[in-house]
């Protein structure tokens, strides 16, 4: 047996073999005979001819066909960690020149209480306040209100909502006020409920009187323990933040709200519920509320109103057998559900596809986009001085921070103002890791994970979610030892959700996410309410830098993370 003379030569690829046939493909068109063995009829032309050049319209298809392979190469990290529903660019310009035609709180149908309680409680301070846009769609839309381009009808019976908006967007507002109208609406014709005013104010005219000496008035309220409208949150600290919100409005609009989370004890969580008073409005994670359900089924009995706020948590696996539960308990008196999200993920997406197939899915136009108010800068941990040292590159930008902070003078003379940042890591065990060794710097720092105790947790918020500007004596000279002005707080994705950080500006990502879901929730944290901020990733030899490369080309162009 004699061996070829060839087979010591490489095997040919599919590639060599594709480009060989093209190339004799293009000689046999060029040739006399080019015209035959066609699929399709036509002239043979000389390469030369003018009639050979393609038209315009084939040119600009062309063209379109280039440009989006080239869009698609450069996102092709992205696409393969593609987590996130997407909204076509021409849906959200739409949305967008219908936007401007809302510029106030006044051109909604709401009632006189509930708008003196947006602008004196909700938004007090703001001067010239405007809606935000994922406002001024969702707002008409749950109240059935055509207003602008936006036309919509005012449906009898069950509806479905789907409220998605980047953070920091003034979501909260958004399904509150349409929700506190409907609540005063219908409590107008209630007649039980109007019976037992008339009832009070009788009593409580005569028990005005000097001679009165009878019991006081201690009927209770046709509402004891039969709230109207339910809002689920994932968080106790999200429980005690949205309630705020709640209460504040409930001065002017007049209603009853109470909050259930792990973070209050079993009496007053009892006092809440089943107080006299009535209560119209719960804010209550889902797992307290099915124990309550549990044990008073009649609790969810006059529910109209379901919201569930970070719906992309609460409808997760872990979350998502009690929320659908709580659903379900509620169907037959609920007449409006409303799901809240910054975030779609693809599970999510077809979750509500299955189940909710007629839901009204309202989007603002920068969904899924980091804002461009926030810068974002990337620390090589490859590169000298740090040679892979993570923890030297994380203080090592904290101090950059501090330093900055010390260059200005805060708002009294002689002082500078406190930086609060946030560092976010992906695993709970390093945060405790993280933050020892800062201390160990000098840095004030605190580990918040899911081990933490929730009442501990609440007090480790509270600190970055005020608004207002600590400050203290400017350094002087370099600072050698210790970053006084900076408070930091290293933590998991737990404080990556819904959790409204007004003072934070900065934010570290010590570990690159593992999703452009946790991008948008982690650097959501900074810049919040139209504010500046900046976040910083610290990249090392483990992490994709495809993907955080295409993150910064995406918020420098403004596109949303596909």
């Amino acid at each position: 047996m004699v061996l070829s003379n060839r087979v010591g030569s490489p095997t040919r690829t599919q590639k060599t073999y594709s480009a060989g046939k093209a190339r004799r493909r293009a000689v046999e068109r060029d040739s006399p005979f080019g015209g035959m063995n066609q699929r399709y009829a036509g002239r043979v032309r000389a390469p030369g001819d003018p009639a050979n050049t393609k038209s315009t319209r084939q040119q600009k298809e062309d063209s379109f066909k280039a440009r989006i392979t080239s869009a698609t190469k450069e996102m092709k990290a992205l696409k393969m960690q593609k987590a996130l529903a997407e909204i076509p660019y021409s849906r959200r310009a739409r949305i967008k020149e219908g936007i401007k035609s809302i510029e106030s709180f006044r051109q909604f149908d709401l009632l006189p209480k509930i708008q003196a309680a947006i602008h004196e409680d909700a938004l007090k301070g703001l001067v010239d306040v405007k809606p935000s846009p994922i406002q001024s769609i969702a707002i008409p839309a749950l109240l059935g209100q055509s207003i602008g381009p936006f036309t919509r009808t005012k449906r009898e019976g069950f509806q479905s909502f789907l409220l998605a908006a980047e953070t920091g967007s003034g979501k909260t507002l958004a399904y509150l006020a349409p929700a506190l109208d409907s609540l005063k609406r219908a409590e107008a014709e209630d007649e039980a409920v109007q019976a037992w005013k008339e009832r009070r104010a009788e009593a409580k005219k005569l028990e005005a009187t000097p001679k009165y000496k009878g019991p006081p008035f201690d009927e209770p309220h046709p509402n004891m323990a039969r709230p109207k409208v339910i809002i689920l949150v994932p968080t106790a600290e999200l429980v005690e933040q949205v309630g705020r919100v709640v209460k504040s409005l409930s001065h002017q609009a007049k209603f009853m709200s109470e909050m259930l989370s792990s973070n209050l004890g079993a009496s007053i969580i009892h006092r809440n519920v089943f107080s006299s008073r009535g209560v119209d409005v719960i804010t209550a994670t889902p797992h307290l509320l099915a124990s309550i359900a549990e044990s008073d089924p009649n609790v969810l009995s006059r529910v109209s109103h379901l919201i569930v706020d970070e719906a992309d948590s609460l409808m997760d696996r872990s979350f998502s057998p009690v929320t659908i539960e709580i659903l379900d308990k509620v169907t037959p008196s609920l007449k409006q559900l409303v799901l809240c999200s910054a975030t779609i993920p693809k599970r999510l997406d077809n979750l509500l596809a299955e189940r909710f197939p007629d839901m009204n899915r309202i989007t603002t136009p920068n969904l899924h986009a980091i804002p461009r108010r926030i810068q974002m800068g990337v620390i090589d941990v490859t590169k000298p001085p740090y040679q892979n040292n993570k923890l030297l590159a994380c203080h090592d930008a904290l101090w950059s921070i501090a330093k900055e902070s010390a260059a200005h003078e805060g708002p009294e003379k002689g002082r500078t103002a406190v930086r609060r940042v946030m560092v976010f890591v992906n695993e709970r065990e390093t945060t405790q890791e993280v933050a020892d060794f800062l201390a160990s710097k000098g840095v004030n720092a605190v580990a918040l994970h899911r081990d933490t105790p929730e009442a501990r947790q609440s007090k480790m918020l509270s600190v970055f979610t005020q608004n207002d500007k600590p400050t203290i004596e400017k350094p002087e000279g370099t600072q050698k030892r210790g970053l006084q002005n900076v408070q930091v707080l290293v933590a998991t994705d737990l404080a990556a959700r819904g959790i409204d950080t007004l003072g934070v500006r900065h934010v570290v990502l010590y570990d690159v996410p593992h999703s452009t879901i946790d991008f948008i929730h982690r650097l959501g944290r900074a810049g919040r309410m139209g504010r500046r901020g900046r976040g910083i990733i610290l990249l090392d030899k483990k992490d994709r830098r495809d993907v955080v490369a295409e993150v910064r080309e995406s918020m420098f162009l403004g596109q949303a993370l596909i």
